[in-house]
């Protein structure tokens, strides 16, 4: 799977995890230089506290367009850490 924004691939992983219709990436897939942390967070009632990356792409932002549970809840386990997107970025085979 690749995460593309920005006509660039930010992410690419077989290995993706997929909840609620979102393809999780491990957090070794993205391409670091383009992900910035940002001090946005939610919640899940299931998943527990998200937290946001801004993405930056040949001097476009993306606004809070990933986001990723550092910890997650037991139920959600297997994507403790992944990185998920929306906002425009696509998500292609």
């Amino acid at each position: 799977m690749k995460a593309i924004w920005n006509n660039t691939i930010i992410a690419e992983s077989n290995d993706t995890v997929v909840v609620e219709n979102n393809h999780y990436f491990p957090p070794e897939a993205i391409h670091k230089v383009y992900f910035k942390k940002t001090d946005t967070h939610s919640h899940c009632p299931w998943k527990g506290d998200a937290s946001y990356y801004t993405i930056e792409v040949d001097g476009k932002t993306n606004e809070d367009a990933a986001w990723y549970y550092p910890e997650t809840s037991h139920a959600a386990k297997p994507i403790e850490g992944y990185i998920a997107f929306w906002k425009g970025v696509k998500i292609i085979a």
